[in-house]
């Protein structure tokens, strides 16, 4: 295993790769049960996809990636871990998320039920109860559907709760909505264009269009916490959170060593035995938990001479995500919206109305950049005042593209410039303000964080076909993998993509549950199963 004149500078029970927010969490959760835990990046700085830097000018504070976090707020992984108490404050901009249509009408979500209902309602009257409606559902079946949601499948305790909650037809209504397009649930459930765009443009947070399978039920969750809990944003730029989650690491011993890539796992009797860092075997005496992509794990760092055939042909066949194209800007004062709804909110859409989403969803499906993109822009500084001078705003946007594009810069500039102009036609006087900008293309975005294979910023498709125990492969929804005490904790695996923490939290359960007092049932149970899913190479 070990080449001539190696040596083991270091022993850990537990190594975690890359320091995301689920390695992180991960790395927190063994450390809670008294394990020793290293966590090595790649990267000069922790935090994967959740930091910010000031990218534009001095005093502007940019989200380099994720930025406002529903998920987060409303996952009791995140929750159990009292980030509080290392220094996390959430902030929220006045309203939640406003949609301004091509003609410049509006709708609010706002975390006051009442303020959601009277926007909506001004679209369809009967949709303002038929929101309050919708929460009140969601409000009975909160805890354990998010339970459900983010722990591994089948999630029994949280199944049998929601079934007491529903009965028996109410789940399988529930059931049929998670399988819906959202387009046909906005239908069914509203009459105006309002609400029916709030879930539409929720669920094209995914890669997940209005007409495709499974995008109802991740329109209507985000839609929901943001009535719930909203979009929050933490005090000081997202790298609070990581800030947090490393602080509270290290006050349990664990280390976090950044500059330090991993380039191989280490593999001795089908056993994960530790990784090769900078040229340096670091040994894990118990697990190693691996917080990147599923493809990067097994092609790049197992290889594929020590996996089966049919798991190497599945992961040949991992459907990534779209590609992403992020502007930053420094702005001299705050967007002159015509719209009161869009210069409350922390989050805009913009672009397109409910048959343009359709539209962009097909171009996406079809290779092509869209002639009317979806917009996602983020109000930074009306979320967060710290996070530029008074009186400014730091702030950015991004939107889809096909994968595969060659985007050089010239390209990203027009491609920018394009976008300016779709928001000054909604608030005049725009590109008046703007200070700094600063155009990150897909490839640029996988430079930063080598996790965003080519932009994708999920780690894998939404769809269904690779959701439950279909993520990232055909399998068993769970972090074990086909190598003994080798566990994913990337948003590759079961629940997916958002910064709620469930992958890493899952698996570091799993690593935990193989050497607890049921280890000697959990380890051979595992193994059994994999074999079944893919046999071992003869």
């Amino acid at each position: 295993m070990d080449r001539p004149g190696a040596e083991a500078l270091m022993v850990a029970d537990a190594v975690v790769i890359g320091s995301g927010p689920n390695g992180l969490v991960a790395a927190n959760v063994l450390a809670d049960a008294g394990w020793s835990v290293v966590v090595l990046e790649a990267a000069a700085h922790p935090g994967g996809a959740v930091r910010t830097a000031e990218l534009t000018i001095p005093g502007f504070r940019h989200d380099l990636y994720s930025a406002f976090h529903p998920l987060a707020a409303a996952s009791p992984v995140i929750d159990a871990l009292g980030l509080e108490h290392y220094g996390l404050r959430w902030r929220h901009a006045p309203g939640v998320l406003a949609h301004v249509f091509p003609d410049d009408r509006s709708v609010l979500l706002s975390r006051d039920v009442e303020r959601t209902a009277e926007s909506v309602g001004s679209f369809a009257a009967q949709d303002a109860a038929a929101w309050r409606a919708e929460y009140a559902r969601y409000l009975d079946v909160r805890d354990d559907l998010i339970r459900a949601l983010l722990r591994p499948f089948p999630p029994v305790r949280a199944g049998l709760g929601l079934l007491t909650t529903l009965g028996v037809a109410e789940a399988l209504r529930a059931m049929r909505v998670a399988t819906m397009p959202v387009r046909r649930y906005g239908e069914e459930r509203f009459a105006g264009e309002g609400a029916r765009i709030l879930l539409a443009g929720n669920a094209m947070h995914t890669d997940l269009g209005p007409n495709q399978a499974g995008s109802a039920v991740f329109g209507w969750l985000l839609a929901m916490l943001g009535q719930d809990v909203g979009f929050p944003v933490p005090q000081g730029g997202a790298g609070s959170l990581t800030e947090a989650l490393v602080r509270r690491l290290e006050s349990r011993g664990g280390r976090v060593e950044c500059s330090r890539p991993v380039t191989k796992v280490l593999v001795a009797r089908g056993k994960a035995v530790g990784v090769v860092a900078g040229g340096d075997h670091v040994r894990a005496a118990k697990a190693v938990l691996a917080d990147v992509p599923a493809p990067v794990l097994y092609r790049d760092l197992v290889g594929a001479d020590l996996l089966p055939g049919t798991l190497l042909d599945d992961i040949a066949n991992f459907d990534w995500d779209d590609s992403t194209i992020k502007v930053d800007w420094a702005l001299s004062g705050p967007i002159p919206w015509r719209s009161a709804a869009a210069s409350a909110a922390g989050t805009v859409h913009l672009g397109v109305d409910a048959d343009g989403l359709v539209q962009v969803d097909a171009e996406l499906g079809s290779g092509r950049v869209p002639v009317r993109p979806f917009l996602l822009l983020g109000q930074m500084t009306t979320a967060d005042p710290s996070r530029s001078p008074a009186g400014t705003e730091s702030a950015w946007l991004y939107s889809h593209v096909p994968r595969g594009g060659h985007w050089p810069a010239e390209r990203l500039a027009t491609w920018a410039d394009g976008v300016e102009d779709i928001v000054a036609t909604h608030a005049p006087g725009f590109r008046d303000l703007v200070l700094g900008r600063v155009v990150s293309g897909p490839r640029d975005l996988q430079s930063g964080n080598p996790s965003l294979v080519d932009g994708a910023i999920n780690s894998g498709t939404a769809g269904i076909h690779q959701q439950l125990v279909f993520r990232p492969t055909p399998g068993i929804a769970r972090a074990d993998t086909v190598i003994e005490r080798l566990f994913l904790a990337s948003a590759s695996a079961h629940p997916g993509g958002g910064v709620h923490g469930a992958p890493g939290a899952n698996a570091a359960r799993a690593a935990l549950a193989s050497h607890s007092y049921y280890g000697p049932v959990y380890r051979p149970l595992m193994r059994g199963l994999h074999r079944t899913l893919h046999p071992p190479k003869h």
